[in-house]
């Protein structure tokens, strides 16, 4: 979920936490990987990581990808202690290895 950086390959974009919510509730999330701050304003990334905890949707894995050094530790904070053991919390962002892999797996 970011509302300005490109989508990588092998992803699918959620531009606002309400496009993001949606797919949590109609999709089997595998990889998430949250920015902070969506626009001034707009709802930010710790509505996504509270309807999460609320409805106990969780995908495989969370990376948080933020710049926002605050948002940052907030998400991680609540997700790492809501979260269930077998989701994935990384305090930063994907590395190339797994984007790589990550595009690598859409076929053309």
């Amino acid at each position: 979920m970011d509302d300005l950086r490109a989508c990588p390959k092998g992803l699918v974009a959620a531009r606002t936490a309400e496009e993001c919510i949606l797919l949590l509730q109609e999709c089997e999330v595998g990889i998430l990987s949250l920015d902070f701050d969506l626009g001034w304003g707009q709802p930010d990334a710790m509505d996504v990581v509270r309807f999460m905890i609320a409805e106990r949707r969780y995908p495989h894995e969370i990376y948080l990808h933020t710049s926002s050094l605050s948002g940052k530790n907030q998400m991680y904070q609540l997700l790492y202690r809501n979260k269930p053991d077998n989701v994935r919390l990384v305090n930063g962002p994907m590395l190339y290895e797994t984007l790589q892999k990550l595009s690598n797996t859409v076929q053309e």
